[in-house]
């Protein structure tokens, strides 16, 4: 192994450190803070490791709805402290459930509507095929910010204004045209002559699309999954717009409240955003192999 070899090797493992470390950085300050008082967040310089860790963070937020948080104790409440409780504390496992509701429908329905849509347009020639195809993927050049107000006067029309189904209508309007996509692309990389050899057979198109190229099409599935899961259980914008009570609000929105109070906890923040991805990260982990080949699937042919 020369000299040259050696270089290289050690530039790409010292590149690939720098890489983790910028990723992960931010993750294990999170988590590392979570269970800090708020005397050590802010204290300088800052430490990553806590001096004295603590769970009350995490006790707060399922203490936090036996505990009447008024005016004064608000107004009163030390941060440094580590015993303030923002006002809208309560509402966050609430919240979550709500997130969790909405994600798990959204992406059902997305399988329903994405998957039917992505085999016709692979493997059904009709009269205007390029022209849909076409048209879904310009769908998803728009920003969701010019959205906004569209999806706003549909939602107020259908009066599901503070209602989860609002959500749940709007999601599917983001996430289908790109799951149609993954699946498109999928699905035009398996051989005709599968779908030709199921015809004869007798199979009906439905038979065909379930029997023999669903599960072809699993990892495309998986990572569909994932990215609409994703997408509706981080989505902030409109549900901020939709939502206004406990009843409906999701968890990005209650916990951006958190940071609207008197005063603002960054360790009891901290620690209800680690509660926050422990979802995201069992589902990644999960399906962690089929992610991969999910994502890339269809893009080489032949």
């Amino acid at each position: 192994m020369n000299i040259t070899h050696l270089g290289r090797r050690a530039l790409l493992f010292t590149a690939s450190l720098l890489f983790i470390s910028f990723v992960l950085a931010p993750i294990g300050w999170l988590l590392s803070s979570s269970f800090q008082s708020e005397a050590e967040i802010t204290s300088v310089p800052p430490h990553w490791v806590p001096h004295q860790p603590t769970s009350e963070n995490f006790a707060a937020i399922f203490e936090s709805r036996e505990q009447a948080v008024t005016y004064e104790n608000r107004k009163e409440g030390d941060t440094a402290s580590g015993g303030f409780i923002p006002s809208t504390a309560k509402n966050l496992l609430p919240s979550m459930w709500n997130s969790f509701i909405v994600a798990f429908a959204v992406v059902v329905l997305n399988l329903l509507v994405s998957v039917p849509a992505a085999y016709a347009m692979a493997k059904i020639r009709y009269i205007g095929r390029s022209a849909s195809i076409y048209l879904m993927l310009t769908s998803r050049v728009i920003p969701d910010i010019a959205l906004v107000v569209p999806f706003f006067l549909l939602v107020q029309k259908l009066g599901l204004l503070d209602n989860r189904l609002s959500l749940i209508i709007t999601y599917l309007a983001i996430t289908v045209p790109f799951s149609v996509f993954i699946l498109l692309g999928y699905f035009e990389s398996l051989p005709d002559e599968l779908d030709k050899a199921a015809r004869v057979d007798g199979c009906t198109r439905f038979q065909t699309l379930t029997l023999v190229y669903l599960p072809l099409a699993l990892p495309s599935l998986v990572a569909v999954v994932l990215f609409t899961f994703l997408t509706s259980w981080n989505e902030f914008l409109l549900a901020l717009m939709f939502t206004q009570t406990p009843a409906s609000q999701t968890m990005p929105v209650v916990i951006a409240s958190f940071a609207s109070d008197f005063t603002i906890s960054f360790s009891f923040i901290n620690a209800a955003a680690v509660l926050a991805v422990i979802p995201p990260v069992i589902i990644a982990i999960m399906f962690e192999r089929y992610i991969v080949s999910g994502l890339t699937a269809g893009a080489v042919k032949g």
